[in-house]
């Protein structure tokens, strides 16, 4: 783990203040402590609406003044010390406050609201009600940084296990299949040396691409290039009895997409649809992009042997369902079943993009 990485671990995690809804929440969370408030002091009839509202002016003009504050002081906490920024933090929420009570007070005292205005605005014992604004203030000023910090680092934490989980899902998918292209390597190493070099050659390729950097997602164009690969690999060790159909013109290349998503499922269908087959068969990889969401199909003819063949789709497809879950939440489906002669694959996932890394493509 980078330094920079260490620094975000400890970081204070505070929400964006400059959002309106982190200020919806503001103004939300200051109102329910002023009706709070108000009914603790046990009012009744016309006592209690004005006590309310006095409450509700005063955390209000509280609550987004501290709000601007730490919009204002975001980007900078961010860069400091756990304790650095917590104290800042801190303490621009107590001045904030001090400089409303103060503000309170002086109206209070002035001739500019006249007399009754002055009378319902000034607290009865203002000293006592400048230290008591200042130390509930501090209390839940200290309470609600402790909460941030907690929350980042348990979104930190689901995300660091949401990575390690992918890059363990994805490490069971690589021995299966390099072990099947060795196999394919070794059977043409006497029978075509060229044709063996070249499918070295297309799996150093294919792992350089998967082991280039490391990364839960990636995008579908090199995702695709992966799969031919493997197309390629097959297609010297099957010959003519393999025949694949790629429609996927209408798909965003630049999609981002877990690594070795298609790879396994154009595998399974070459095994299972395929190969029991003397004739061979044709395999068929479609997509299409509709309404932000992309459906990505693989469709094989069924063997002559029935579901039995396919028993071992339900790891590859249990594997991938499980790591689009991980980078869509609720977002994705996984879809298998058979349609008259054939076997049909079909997932669906937001269209999301990297910018960062689009640009470059």
């Amino acid at each position: 783990m980078d330094s920079a990485t260490r620094q975000d671990t400890r970081s204070l995690n505070l929400p964006d203040f400059c959002a309106a809804r982190a200020v919806l929440a503001v103004v939300l969370i200051v109102t329910l402590t002023a009706v709070v408030l108000a009914v603790a002091r046990q009012n009744t009839g016309m006592n209690f609406w004005l006590d309310l509202a006095r409450t509700s002016l005063f955390l209000l003009w509280a609550g987004m003044g501290s709000a601007a504050a730490l919009c204002l002081l975001r980007t900078r906490l961010e860069r400091l010390p756990l304790g650095t920024a917590s104290a800042i933090a801190l303490g621009s929420v107590l001045a904030v406050i001090a400089l409303v009570s103060l503000g309170v007070l002086w109206l209070g005292s002035s001739a500019l609201l006249g007399p009754r205005a002055s009378n319902l605005l000034l607290p009865v014992a203002p000293q006592r009600f400048f230290a008591a604004s200042l130390g509930i203030g501090a209390i839940v000023s200290a309470l609600a940084l402790r909460y941030f910090y907690v929350t980042g680092q348990w979104r930190r934490n689901v995300e660091l296990q949401a990575r390690a989980r992918v890059r363990a899902l994805q490490a069971r998918i690589r021995p299966h299949f390099l072990f099947n292209s060795m196999n394919t390597i070794a059977a043409l190493t006497r029978s075509d040396p060229a044709r063996a070099e070249e499918a070295v050659t297309d799996l150093a390729d294919l792992f350089r691409a998967n082991l280039r950097e490391q990364r839960s997602s990636i995008t579908l164009k090199e995702e695709l290039e992966v799969a031919r690969i493997y197309q390629r690999i097959e297609q010297l060790r099957l010959g003519e009895r393999l025949h694949v159909i790629w429609d996927v013109a209408e798909l965003p290349m630049r999609a981002q997409v877990p690594g070795l998503l298609m790879q396994p499922l154009l595998e399974n269908a070459i095994y299972h649809g395929i190969e029991p087959r003397p004739e061979g068969g044709i395999v068929t990889v479609s997509g299409s992009l509709e309404d932000g969401i992309i459906t990505l199909k693989v469709r094989n003819p069924l063997p002559a042997t029935g579901d039995a063949a396919h028993s071992g789709n339900r790891i590859a497809l249990d594997n991938i369902r499980e790591r689009l879950e991980l980078i869509h939440p609720g977002r994705s489906t996984v879809e298998a079943q058979r349609v008259g002669d054939e076997y049909i694959v079909q997932l669906r996932f937001p269209h999301i993009e990297d910018e960062a890394r689009s640009s470059s493509l």
